[in-house]
């Protein structure tokens, strides 16, 4: 919509806000989704790529990164071959589904962390400082993906 002045001369042009608003967004979202799919994918690997010493902890780890990866993957493909516009309770599927690997994956980012303290005191015979570090890399990693999933939920929540 532009407003003119008396001679008629366009003074001012007030766009769609919602077209940009939109626009910020799925930028923000795409931020997120490369950084959660990139932290996602560096958490499997470190932990994959240590000796683990508790196999019950670290193996809810996999779980969670691995299928998170991919459903996030496939939740991604479906944004960018437009299924979300056929749906209208697209934005309560991607936040609940957000949501709930949120969770996940805090709880699997705090089982790092312990597994990663308990190899530091626990597993000295066998102890390399070099898993360690790939331990906390790992349980770094995970936290930053459990609060970009966090965002990203709220983020589709609130608009």
């Amino acid at each position: 919509v532009a407003s003119r002045d008396k001679v008629g001369e366009v003074t001012s042009f007030s766009g769609p806000t919602s077209v940009a608003k939109l626009a910020l967004s799925m930028e923000f979202i795409g931020f997120l989704v490369c950084f959660w799919q990139i932290f996602g994918c560096w958490v499997w690997i470190l932990v994959a790529a240590t000796t683990v010493y508790f196999p019950m902890l670290q193996g809810w780890v996999m779980y969670v990164s691995l299928s998170s990866f991919f459903f996030s993957l496939m939740f991604l493909l479906c944004y960018l071959f437009g299924f979300h516009r056929n749906s209208d309770s697209w934005k309560v599927v991607d936040s609940l589904y957000h949501g709930a690997t949120a969770i996940f994956y805090m709880s699997a980012a705090v089982l790092q962390a312990n597994a990663t303290i308990r190899s530091e005191t626990e597993v000295l015979a066998q102890y390399i400082p070099l898993y360690y570090q790939i331990n906390v890399a790992a349980s770094f990693f995970a936290f930053i993906t459990a609060l970009l999933y966090i965002l990203h939920a709220f983020s589709i929540y609130y608009h």
